[in-house]
C-alpha cells in the first residue's frame, strides 16, 4: 500500500468517515492493475489509490456506493470482465459486472466496507471510567474519556456514560439529553441515581432515558465487571461495534500516483445516502453520479460517462446516443 493511501486510511479512521478498502486480488492481462494494488473509496465517489483505469474506477464507485449505503461492514468480491460471463449464478459474495469499455483482461477486487465504530463518551477518571475505556476499546467501540464537564458531546455519539462518582453529573446528563444521544448511563447507586435524576429537572419523560444504575444486572462488583455490564446493555440496545478498519500496517507493491483525499466532515451515521446512478449512453454501463463522474450537458439534460472516451464519442455525435431513458440530472 502506498504511503499516500496509508495516510488517507489513517485520516478517514480518525475523522470517522465511512469508506471502502478495495484490493486487487487477481488481474488478467492486459489490465493495468496488479494484485495487491489498493484504493480507498468514499461515499461521494472520491478515490485515492489505484485499482485500474477510468472504466474500472467507474464500476468501482458504483459498487462501493451500494456497499456503504447498506450501512453494514460487509465484504464483496467484485469481478469485472470485458464481456459477458458464462451463464449461471455468481458464487456467493461475488458481484460480476460486464464492463464493455475494458481493453481486455479480467479483474477481481476485494471490497471491504469500513464503518466508524459506535462512539462512546465517558466522563470521569475513576476506576470504572478507566475500565470502560479499556474494555470498550478492546470490544471495538470508539471510547473517548474526558474529565471536563463542559466538553461538547461529540457529533454522532451513540452513548454517554457518566462515571465521575458524584462530580459534575447533572450538567453532562442535560447536555447529552439535549443532544439526543441514544444511550445515557449514570454510574450510581439506586438511591443516589434517583436523587441526581430529580436534580435534572428535565422535561417529562426525559429523565427516564438515563439508565441508572448503569448496565445490565449481572451481579457486577469490580470496575471491570461494571464496565462489562454497561457494554452488555449497549449491545442489548442494538449499539454494537462494527468491524474495525484494518490497521495501516504492511505494504504492497507501490501504486501509481493518484488524487489524495481532502478533509471530510465527520460522519454522524455510518449509513451513506442512497447512491444515484445513471447509464453511460455510449457503452451502456451503470455509473455512480458523484462529483468525480464525467458528465456533459446536452439538450437540457446531464449525461454521465464511465470514461473520457465515451464522453468524447457522445460529444462528437450526440444524436446517435441521446436517449432520454438513459439520462440523469
Amino acid at each position: 500500500m502506498s504511503l499516500g493511501v496509508l495516510a488517507d486510511l489513517a485520516r478517514l479512521r480518525e475523522q470517522r468517515v465511512p469508506f471502502v478498502l478495495a484490493t486487487v486480488v487477481r488481474a488478467e492481462r492486459p489490465t493495468s492493475a496488479r494484485p495487491g494494488d489498493r484504493a480507498l473509496v468514499r461515499a461521494d465517489g472520491t478515490v485515492a489509490g489505484f485499482v485500474g483505469g477510468a472504466c474500472v474506477a467507474a464500476t468501482l464507485r458504483a459498487q462501493c456506493a451500494q456497499l456503504l449505503h447498506a450501512g453494514t461492514a460487509g465484504t464483496t468480491l467484485l469481478r469485472i470482465s470485458p464481456g459477458p460471463e458464462p451463464a449461471g449464478p455468481a458464487p456467493p459474495g461475488t458481484v460480476v459486472v460486464d464492463n464493455p469499455c475494458l481493453s481486455g483482461g479480467t479483474l477481481e477486487i476485494f471490497l471491504e466496507a469500513v464503518l466508524p465504530a459506535p462512539l462512546v463518551q465517558v466522563l470521569g477518571d475513576t476506576p470504572i471510567a478507566r475500565a470502560l475505556v479499556a474494555v470498550g476499546t478492546a470490544a471495538g467501540y470508539d471510547v473517548r474519556a474526558t474529565t471536563d464537564p463542559a466538553a461538547a458531546v461529540p457529533a454522532g455519539a451513540a452513548a454517554v456514560v457518566v462515571a465521575s462518582h458524584g462530580h459534575d453529573e447533572p450538567p453532562v446528563l442535560r447536555a447529552a439529553l439535549a443532544a439526543g444521544v441514544p444511550y445515557l448511563a449514570l454510574v450510581a447507586s439506586p438511591k443516589r441515581g434517583a436523587a441526581v435524576l430529580a436534580e435534572l429537572a428535565a422535561p417529562a419523560g426525559q429523565s427516564e432515558r438515563v439508565n441508572t444504575p448503569a448496565g445490565l444486572d449481572i451481579g457486577a462488583r469490580t470496575p471491570g465487571e461494571v464496565a462489562i455490564s454497561i457494554l452488555a446493555e449497549l449491545v442489548s440496545r442494538g449499539v454494537a461495534p462494527v468491524r474495525p478498519a484494518p490497521a495501516p500496517a504492511g505494504s504492497t507493491p507501490a501504486a501509481p500516483a493518484s488524487t489524495t483525499l481532502g478533509p471530510a466532515e465527520p460522519a454522524t451515521t455510518p449509513t451513506a445516502a442512497e447512491p444515484a446512478t445513471a447509464v453511460d449512453p455510449v457503452c451502456g454501463m451503470t455509473v455512480a453520479t458523484g462529483p468525480g463522474t464525467l458528465s456533459h450537458r446536452h439538450a437540457g439534460q446531464v449525461w454521465y460517462f464511465c470514461a473520457a472516451g465515451c464522453r468524447s464519442a457522445f460529444i462528437a455525435d450526440p444524436a446517435r446516443y441521446a436517449d432520454p431513458a438513459r439520462s440523469a440530472g
